[in-house]
């Protein structure tokens, strides 16, 4: 009887990004930010005043494109104000008045214009005002964190975690280790973390670990074409004579990006005549490039390795001696907290985008006959934000719902794929995510990773947009039947039947 397993991974290094610029940390930070303020002797320092002009017309901006009614008809009355104080000046003009008429109307009209700018502004959503330099600022004089090898020049997407830094990232694994390890009975495994190139030929990772990018045709600098798309978009969407019907068209794109093809990237980037941000040369046409870092093992070299992408191999090849453990029996979780790499393209996103970072995973196996789950009942009354792939298809917003209703309408697959779900957002909203910041957004069939049946990501609204923080997958019984065609080693459960059936795994589809 073949597996099928539930795959659940999260970077760690990605929370904390997240749960700093986040509001709950936000509001933790000002007293303290006051308070060291007045006493502070690094230079370095930003002004009090720093980007406080830019912040404002980005706010501006937002406020006089948005369409929210409640807010429109606060400002109504200030708008309003204004007008009438702007035809009175232009009467004033045509009737030739007395320049000091003039000029009191003119004093008049700049006070009601500051009135209804200062209301603009305090009505916007605060992430729209983040100053994110200020933050980061504060948090690498702190020494939160900070660029490895600063002093030799620094390497772009590796940072080193100072005291507070590690107490916090520390704080974070305990709880995870408690929320999912302890609370449910799971297994702990710790592998290694370089890996035979004949383990990530099975998995699929040397062929398929890849990401679109671009170079500049007269330097060679490379740039990752999905990021370098949304950040062009993202630039015309705050332009002056931009359009709402083209700021619909742009998000549109950003949303589907994920699921774009090949091709289909490179259309957008000849349509919009993309030049590199840096030089502004002319591109090249998109390149797949391979994320894992490649090194040998042993002296002779003959041995090619890998650094792991991911931890969750190291549970897959030791799935027969974790089964053993269990006594045999069905369903078990393992789970594993350790380090991974990816050599990112262009990670210039602080530390959402590194080329090594800490990942806590879980694989719950299952008998694929049975996917409920028994401690289900207890988070199906949780209302989760799904942003489901029907809806992403046809431009629709994501819809709140239960999880036991979403379950039981099919937009999630099963119980133990919403049940998991379930605990991860619990398990985020403890950490300091804002629920209305949190939702799950289900991956488009044209986006879906090889070995996925299901995927949906728990993403993070932060200053850099929606951010991916875990990845819930129903990753089927893809990876223990490469590894058994792979090596030859049977990994599967055997289970004692009252009647005997025929069951088999083909193309990743259970034929019973």
């Amino acid at each position: 009887m073949l597996m099928v397993f539930f795959g659940s991974r999260s970077r760690i290094i990605s929370w904390l990004p997240v749960l700093l610029y986040s509001d709950h940390v936000r509001r933790c930070y000002r007293p303290c930010i006051t308070f060291l303020h007045p006493y502070s002797t690094d230079r370095r320092r930003l002004p009090d005043n720093w980007g406080k002009k830019k912040l404002e017309r980005i706010k501006l901006h937002f406020m006089r494109n948005m369409d929210d009614p409640t807010t429109q008809n606060i400002l109504q009355p200030f708008r309003l104000a204004v007008k009438e104080q702007g035809d009175l000046v232009r009467e004033l003009k045509a009737n030739g008045a007395p320049e000091l008429d003039v000029k009191k109307a003119v004093n008049e009209l700049k006070l009601r214009k500051k009135a209804l700018e200062d209301k603009e502004i305090e009505l916007a959503p605060p992430e729209i005002g983040f100053d994110r330099a200020r933050m980061e600022d504060l948090l690498k004089r702190r020494f939160y964190f900070d660029q490895s090898f600063a002093i030799y020049g620094g390497v772009t997407g590796q940072f080193d975690f100072g005291p507070m830094g590690c107490a916090m990232k520390n704080n974070i694994l305990n709880l995870w280790r408690s929320h999912f390890i302890l609370e449910e009975q799971m297994l702990e495994v710790d592998c290694t973390i370089l890996t035979p190139e004949n383990v990530l030929k099975a998995s699929g990772h040397v062929d398929r670990f890849a990401d679109l990018m671009v170079k500049d045709l007269k330097n060679g600098e490379c740039f990752r074409l999905d990021h370098l798309i949304k950040a062009h978009l993202e630039k015309l969407m705050t332009e002056k004579n931009v359009t709402p019907q083209q700021i619909a068209e742009y998000e549109d794109i950003i949303v589907k990006l994920d699921g774009c093809s090949k091709d289909e990237m490179n259309a957008i980037l000849r349509r919009f005549d993309m030049k590199s941000p840096n030089t502004g040369n002319d591109l090249s046409d998109a390149l797949e490039f391979n994320l894992m870092f490649s090194t040998s093992i042993g002296p002779t070299g003959n041995l090619k390795g890998f650094l792991r992408p991911e931890t969750a191999q190291g549970i897959f090849v030791n799935f027969k001696r974790l089964l053993q453990f269990n006594q045999g029996r069905l369903p078990f979780a393992a789970a594993q907290i350790g380090n991974s790499f990816r050599n990112e393209i262009s990670p210039r996103t602080g530390l959402i985008r590194v080329r090594e970072f800490t990942m806590a995973e879980i694989e719950h196996f299952v008998d694929p006959r049975y996917k409920e789950h028994p401690k289900f009942k207890q988070v199906q009354n949780l209302k989760l934000t799904l942003y489901s792939a029907c809806n992403q298809m046809n431009g629709e917003s994501a819809f709140i719902s239960t999880i036991g209703d979403a379950v039981e309408k099919g937009i999630v697959a099963n119980q133990t794929l919403g049940y998991f779900m379930a605990r991860i957002c619990q398990f985020l909203v403890t950490v300091g995510v804002t629920p209305e910041k949190l939702r799950f957004r289900q991956h488009m069939s044209n986006e879906m990773a090889h070995y996925a049946t299901d995927c949906w990501d728990a993403e993070i609204k932060t200053s850099y947009g929606w951010v991916e923080c875990v990845g819930c997958a129903d990753r089927s019984c893809y990876d223990l039947t490469q590894h058994t065609k792979a090596t030859g080693v049977k990994l599967n459960a055997e289970a004692q039947l009252k009647e005997a059936i025929s069951f088999d795994c083909v193309h990743d589809k259970y034929l019973i």
